[in-house]
């Protein structure tokens, strides 16, 4: 593991709600584990009129509350002489000019700009830096999620981002692909021979994708009134993992090599557009109902949501990838709020055997490899074996790796890994300016047509699976959702 050299970071919205949930224990757990090198500064950045004294505190607390048990007053004290804290108003160039003064005591450093603000600022706080000498050879700036909210805005941000960074110093993040288990795709397709004879047509029937999630907005109806779940999470996480599932393999796990591959994923995919892409997508919106016996309210009685709003809150789409090794297999991807299960997963069904020799009562049912990212993460392989027994009947039975028993140690958050990536200079897990222009073209043409035919959300009760319509959306094809099997 390359070292990390001395580095000043500076995280921009560093009172705000990721900052303090994420970013900074983060950052102390790699502090505790003694990942961090002694000469490396944590400045906090925001409009926020207040004190060092009160930012640290204000940091420790939120520490206590996201660290738990793990949160040690000691490794606290140690860790709190790299935090400072100085106000700017992202919007005012004058208030770099003191952000300048302070980073220029250490000119050699690495320099982490984390811009975990909305994408409206993005391109003023660039601009700001360069005029202020901070946009150096040994600088990075790391762009949060959402990058913009449709492809013009995306290329807007990304265009004026890049008259002040060069590419190898932009780190756009998406924090899925610094989950362990997602690291773990890459691993098992490309560490182990036992898959790569089968990762392809004649042996796979279909694919799915799902991240399911139980909570609603959480407070943020009006941010999510004006994205959706196709924005929110189609267009970066789930296209990102299926990126992963169907990608060539790479020549190395060098950044352009891994970004190489992602990119003809996403430039293959079979678009949606027209009437294609309503009979290909389903949208849903949540109604009231119960997550786990608790009474919850539905989409349109959150605040900040418009009585008539038709945002979507869960998205399910059928696609295809144009290319030999998966041409004809239909890819399910499908995503949505208030959800019967908090689940993220990868379910990947084989065909069937071409003859089956047992008797109609004892079908083998086809082979399924089940890769759940969340919430415990692991790898089921479902295979048929005789159960015990004068006849020949077949059931499935699962070969099951579970993490969690097997690696003991402590599993580094997905924000630990990508900071240190910052850190370290590695770009693998980040995407790159054409991976984002991809998937927004293939994207906003299902935005497009959505508008175009009035399509209207169909609703679900919280707590289920979903609309109706997305079990016929993959019934089509003679299939159903895992859950469903």
């Amino acid at each position: 593991m390359s070292e990390v050299k001395p580095f000043d970071m500076v995280i921009f919205g560093g009172n705000g709600d990721l900052a303090m949930r994420k970013l900074i224990p983060a950052l102390y757990h790699r502090h505790q584990d003694g990942a961090l090198c002694a000469e490396g500064r944590i400045i906090a950045a925001s409009r926020h009129d207040i004190s060092r004294d009160d930012y640290v505190a204000n940091a420790r607390e939120a520490c206590r509350t996201y660290v738990g048990e793990a949160f040690s007053d000691t490794v606290w004290a140690a860790f709190a002489e790299r935090l400072d804290y100085i106000r700017v108003d992202a919007t005012r160039e004058a208030d770099f000019l003191p952000l300048a003064e302070l980073l220029g005591a250490y000119p050699e450093r690495t320099r982490v700009f984390y811009l975990s603000t909305g994408p409206a600022l993005f391109t003023g706080i660039c601009h700001h830096l360069g005029a202020a000498g901070l946009a150096t050879e040994n600088a990075r700036v790391v762009l949060e999620k959402p990058l913009g909210h449709d492809l013009d805005s995306a290329e807007h941000i990304n265009r004026e981002v890049a008259r002040v960074f060069t590419e190898h110093q932009i780190y756009r993040i998406d924090h899925y692909l610094g989950k362990e288990a997602v690291q773990n795709l890459i691993a098992l397709r490309f560490g182990n021979a036992l898959f790569e004879p089968l990762w392809n047509r004649s042996s796979i029937r279909d694919v799915q994708i799902t991240l399911a999630e139980q909570v609603g907005v959480e407070g943020r109806g009006s941010f999510y009134e004006g994205t959706g779940a196709l924005r929110d999470m189609v267009q970066n996480h789930l296209l990102q993992l299926l990126c992963i599932i169907a990608m060539e393999p790479p020549t190395s796990i060098n950044p352009d090599a891994v970004r190489d591959e992602k990119l003809k994923v996403l430039r293959a995919l079979h678009p949606l557009t027209g009437r294609s892409a309503i009979e290909n997508s389903v949208r849903g919106q949540y109604k009231a109902g119960a997550i786990e016996g608790t009474s919850v309210p539905g989409y349109l009685e959150e605040d900040g949501v418009a009585p008539d709003s038709t945002t979507e809150t869960f998205v399910a789409l059928k696609t295809e990838i144009d290319t030999w090794r998966w041409a004809g297999v239909p890819f399910y991807l499908r995503t949505g709020k208030r959800m019967q299960e908090r689940v993220a997963e990868v379910v990947v069904n084989f065909r069937e055997v071409p003859h089956s020799i047992f008797s109609e009562s004892s079908m083998p049912m086809p082979n399924r490899l089940v890769i759940t990212l969340q919430p415990d993460e692991g790898v089921e392989l479902y295979l048929m074996a005789k159960a015990p027994g004068d006849d020949m009947q077949l059931r499935p039975v699962a070969l099951n790796l579970d993490f969690a028993q097997t690696f003991t140690t402590r599993k580094a958050d997905a924000y630990e890994r990508l900071l240190m990536d910052c850190l370290r200079g590695k770009l693998t897990l980040f995407m790159r300016r054409d991976e984002v222009d991809a998937a927004w073209r293939w994207i906003e043409p299902i935005l497009d047509a959505w508008e175009q035919h009035g399509d209207r959300p169909k609703t679900y009760t919280a707590g289920t699976w979903g609309p109706a319509a997305s079990s016929a959306l993959v019934g089509r094809g003679g299939y159903c959702w895992h859950e469903e099997a």
